[in-house]
């Protein structure tokens, strides 16, 4: 392994151009002199901070849907209410730009009341849970309104589509209004120095189908987790709590090395959707022979493979979208998932204790994390325990072998390379981190132990 991802390569049009913004914006004040882990402040106090920097907001019940606006589409009530097209509020056409096709698709439209955020935002991403079989798609968008009390344009958060047969799943790049950035599936503040925030937002669902059916996409939950995680090289350290390891599947991404190279260079490249697997089958679900049936069959673990084509992002060119990974794993049969940020481990713990895993993102130099063996610039693993002296045990996809995932890593190194907001990169120069980002995948009817858990840290 280098100081390149191992995991995931990341284009100049996402993250790397934000971290380089940030940055420049940054440089002079953070690069000083990073204060030592030893002389984080106590956990009771990053806990109260923690509260104040995130905020989620998703749509999932009957009453939320009807609080909404449709054009086209009706609610469906019942164990699992959701969205589908009723009478379609018209046609469009829609030319793929990864496929060269221009077909006509049938719509509906649904559009979310004005959320204001308990959290004013330098920081926006969006997650949605959705059927969509062959013949349909969805369109998730986002309006916001700045503290200054002016408007952003509708961006594009993500153009879904399980499959891809009909269009490819597209995250769109270009999207900007010199105040605010779309950098792939992040909505970003441009200047957050400026003291310039997003207040509220609205979110905008389109249906399509092919015209003259009966087919609809269903869309069950649709979100986004507003944030403003202050600059931090450092993070506090939390409170060890629990000590317990889930049994979960192990898969390595580097034993697919040159599988597939279409789908973001191959296994190298495959940390996030291998972690998504992971937690899948964790879960008790699994793709069908059916589904692996296009496989090299002299490839092992080929519901790896699979999982790699159906999150890959046509315009990031690569696996590793946020929320078509948890797109991904409601593809699977009652289950809920989102993106959103944690405040400490001790949030991760209170997950872990109630039987619930969580898939976290971090970059780090190999230094930074004994035990690792590599640095890396973006990558993802899933936390699956913690030891008795509050280690963290995680199941990390940049290992060998299957056998080789499972890794203990220590407490204090990992809650800040996860955390914190500003690194140094091997060059020295100053870099972004993710502040805490994470995926959650939970079934549709969780125990009470989870559905607490899981609202303690602001997701229900």
């Amino acid at each position: 392994m280098n100081n390149a991802a191992p995991s995931r390569n990341t284009p100049a049009s996402r993250r790397t151009v934000l971290a380089t913004a940030l940055a420049a914006a940054g440089a002079g004040a953070l690069s000083a002199a990073a204060p030592a882990l030893a002389s984080a402040p106590s956990a009771p106090a990053a806990r109260r901070r923690a509260s104040t920097q995130v905020d989620n907001r998703f749509w999932t019940s009957a009453t939320d849907w009807r609080g909404g606006t449709g054009n086209g589409v009706k609610v469906l009530t019942g164990s699992r209410p959701g969205l589908v097209v009723a009478t379609p509020a018209g046609s469009t056409d829609y030319a793929d730009p990864h496929t060269g096709r221009t077909s006509t698709w049938e719509y509906a439209t649904w559009t979310s009341p004005v959320h204001r955020s308990k959290v004013p935002a330098t920081e926006a991403i969006a997650s949605w849970n959705a059927d969509t079989p062959a013949g349909t798609w969805i369109q998730t968008e986002l309006r916001g309104t700045y503290s200054d009390g002016t408007a952003t344009p509708w961006y594009v958060m993500g153009r879904w589509a399980a499959g891809d047969g009909d269009i490819h799943r597209t995250s769109v790049d270009g999207q900007s209004d010199d105040r605010s950035s779309i950098w792939t599936d992040t909505f970003a503040i441009d200047a957050p120095a400026s003291g310039l925030r997003l207040a509220s937002y609205q979110l905008r669902l389109t249906l399509y189908r092919k015209p003259g059916t009966t087919l609809t996409p269903t869309v069950h939950r649709v979100g986004a987790m507003a944030s403003d995680i202050p600059d931090r090289f450092t993070v506090p350290a939390a409170e060890h709590v629990v000590a317990r390891e889930l049994t979960v599947p192990r898969y390595s991404q580097n034993t697919h090395v040159g599988q597939y190279p279409e789908y973001d260079n191959g296994g190298e490249a495959w940390c996030s959707p291998t972690s998504s697997q992971m937690i899948i089958e964790y879960w008790g679900r699994k793709p069908t022979a059916a589904d692996l049936a296009w496989v090299n069959p002299a490839f092992a673990d080929p519901q790896v493979c699979h999982a790699a084509r159906y999150t890959f992002d046509y315009q990031y060119d690569g696996c590793g979208n946020w929320p078509f990974n948890a797109a991904y794993a409601t593809s699977y049969r009652d289950m809920n998932a989102v993106v959103t940020r944690l405040g400490s481990l001790t949030d991760v713990e209170r997950l872990i204790r109630a039987g619930i895993p969580v898939i976290t993102s971090q970059s780090f130099l190999s230094s930074e994390l004994t035990g690792a063996g590599y640095g890396t610039s973006g990558h993802l693993m899933t936390v699956i325990g913690f030891t008795a002296d509050g280690d963290v045990i995680a199941n990390d996809p940049a290992s060998p072998s299957n056998t080789a995932v499972r890794r203990v890593y220590k407490r204090r190194e990992w809650e800040n390379i996860w955390l914190r907001t500003k690194r140094y990169n091997a060059s020295g120069a100053v870099s972004s981190g993710t502040g805490g980002v994470c995926y959650l995948y939970w079934p549709v009817e969780p125990t009470a132990a989870q559905r607490g858990a899981l609202a303690a840290v602001g997701v229900r």
